[in-house]
């Protein structure tokens, strides 16, 4: 990952990465698609300052459970502050690289270590920011249950009549890091089933979800 480029503006991600007018849609749309149920242990990979936090707790309520894992120090900071100040006493948040991470991080016992207690992974925006997103899946899959249920959510070049806008988004991706060609959901097409697939904003927002055998 590159959390350099987060660390300075952290406080201000949630104001200047148009997450109001553009971004939210994709984490409300991949939330109803991985189909979270009451209850469920969901692991958040790259969860940033906690924006999906929101969405997620509405689906599993007050016995689920949310794990929000990041590499950035400063991300996590505002992201723990953010619990705080809403009292989610069910989201714990990880100091740790998405793309080598194990149970063990995740503060699992030592019986889920050996049984994955995961429910389902969910990474909004992130995986496209990641140096080696293939890993960040490798070690997210080792961690989900079989069979459980997978969601990426990020950005392509906007197509049809909204390619007109590609020059800004290609200009906000660049500046956030991502690799807008990176196309990370394209793993769950391949190798999941019962895939979901929507697409927002022109199709520059891509949220794919599957279950993972």
């Amino acid at each position: 990952m590159r959390p350099h480029r987060y660390a300075a503006g952290a406080r201000f991600y949630d104001i200047l990465s148009g997450e109001k007018w553009v971004y939210r849609a994709g984490r409300v749309a991949g939330a109803t698609l991985l189909g979270l149920r009451p209850g469920d242990t969901v692991l958040d990979l790259g969860c940033g300052t906690g924006l999906n936090f929101p969405v997620l707790l509405d689906a599993i309520g007050p016995h689920g459970r949310v794990i929000g894992l990041d590499r950035s120090s400063a991300m996590l900071a505002v992201a723990g502050r953010r619990v705080a100040t809403q009292r989610w006493d069910n989201v714990h948040l990880v100091h740790a690289d998405a793309t080598d991470f194990s149970s063990t991080d995740l503060g699992l016992d030592a019986q889920s270590r050996t049984t994955s207690v995961i429910d389902a992974v969910f990474s909004t925006y992130a995986m496209s920011v990641f140096t080696d997103w293939y890993s960040a899946w490798d070690c997210a899959r080792r961690v989900l249950k079989r069979e459980g249920r997978a969601c990426i959510v990020d950005m392509q070049v906007p197509t049809g009549h909204a390619a007109i806008l590609a020059p800004l988004a290609r200009l906000a991706c660049a500046a956030g890091g991502s690799d807008i060609a990176a196309h990370p959901w394209t793993i769950l097409e391949r190798t999941g089933t019962s895939v979901s697939r929507r697409q927002l904003r022109g199709g520059h927002i891509q949220v794919v979800a599957a279950t993972v055998p």
